[in-house]
């Protein structure tokens, strides 16, 4: 099995816990929690600042000094409505208790202290790419949110038989402001959940190819190059991303053999 590819660990309690050094890189960390009603989680972010995402359910979420009430409105993932999210900064505890049966993401990138933890409010909606490259976004904290240090979160629903992350694109090199360099993960879910999808990692160069067919749950890491998904017919699929590096903009570039793809459809 792929070093990129990451199974859960188990079906219940943390069933992810991806570190930087787990994923061997520098910034991105990613952890996943299924909870039954009544369990607790907690955790202290220590240098890191953290980005809760209630994937689905809902939870009583609080820090040491602050508490933010019971959160979340969408029970199962592919009602593709908004989700609960809410910013942690670094040097703070957070503790989240599960009111009904939940799924909780913990996205985590190095902090600096800069932001008070809140609730994330004003999620978007976006539709992106035409026909079988069509996909629905909710850009949970890109950069047009002043809400993180690092941290880049958003989610993405791709429709049974479409492409996703297509044109094939890459954000390795920090040479801002034509690319950036961000780790990058992808958590991956399917409707109907027996279901599989596909992801391929690599590099121009030929030096990193990889494609895995994903499960429902698992986790795929980008350290570099090219990552486009595939969503088989029959199977819609959601993937929860999280991005981090040296700074917090995404700049990315399109494969150059298909970037023509991204040009006619701009056209």
């Amino acid at each position: 099995m792929s070093r990129l590819l990451i199974k859960p660990s188990a079906k219940a309690g943390k069933v992810h816990h991806i570190t930087p050094e787990s994923a061997g890189w520098g910034y991105v960390g990613f952890g996943l929690y299924h909870l039954s009603a009544g369990e607790t989680a907690r955790e202290d972010t220590e240098d890191r600042e953290v980005i809760l995402v209630l994937v689905e359910g809902r939870a009583e979420i609080s820090t040491q000094d602050q508490v933010f009430g019971e959160l979340g409105e969408r029970m199962n993932v592919f009602e593709r409505t908004k989700p609960a999210c809410v910013y942690v900064p670094n040097n703070l505890a957070w503790s989240a208790r599960a009111t009904t049966d939940c799924v909780l993401a913990v996205c985590s990138a190095p902090g600096k202290g800069n932001h008070k933890a809140q609730v994330i409010t004003d999620i978007g909606f976006e539709e992106r790419g035409k026909g079988a490259n069509t996909r629905y976004i909710h850009p949970i904290a890109m950069e047009d949110k002043t809400i993180a240090d690092s941290l880049l979160v958003t989610e993405v629903f791709t429709p049974a038989g479409n492409w996703s992350s297509y044109p094939p694109h890459r954000h390795d090199e920090d040479r801002f402001p034509d690319m950036t360099y961000l780790e990058e993960t992808y958590y991956h879910r399917l409707n109907p959940a027996q279901g599989f999808g596909f992801q391929r990692v690599f590099t121009e160069d030929g030096e990193l190819d990889e494609t895995m067919a994903v499960s429902d749950g698992d986790v795929v890491l980008v350290p570099k190059g090219h990552h486009p998904c595939g969503a088989p017919y029959g199977y819609e699929m959601y993937y929860l991303n999280v991005m981090a590096g040296p700074i917090r903009k995404w700049r990315f570039q399109n494969h150059p053999d298909h970037d023509w793809i991204a040009q006619r459809d701009a056209n």
